[in-house]
């Protein structure tokens, strides 16, 4: 564990439902691992995708409505967050 991280336990991450069942589901997920360094926990449930280079600090609890998605931009902080509903970010 990196001696930079503010906890001194690993992060508590929660995957829910079959969208991270397997692991081919779960890798089509991440442009690229979040940064998880201050992260003290994490809670996904739904069809939640995350762009490349996403921070996650301290709390963040992320829940896609059913039959809705959520998108987490490249380069996001999330920081003591709940995201909920849905959530689609286009470039144009």
């Amino acid at each position: 564990m990196s001696p930079k991280r503010m906890f001194p336990s690993t992060p508590l991450v929660k995957l829910g439902d079959n969208h991270f069942k397997k692991v081919s589901a779960f890798l089509s997920r991440f442009g690229s691992i979040p940064d998880m360094l201050e992260l003290d926990h994490v809670t996904v449930s739904g069809d939640v995708t995350f762009g490349r280079g996403v921070s996650l600090r301290g709390t963040v609890i992320i829940i896609a409505n059913h039959g809705d998605r959520i998108d987490i931009p490249a380069g996001a902080i999330l920081e003591n967050k709940i995201v909920s509903g849905n959530l689609r970010i286009l470039d144009h």
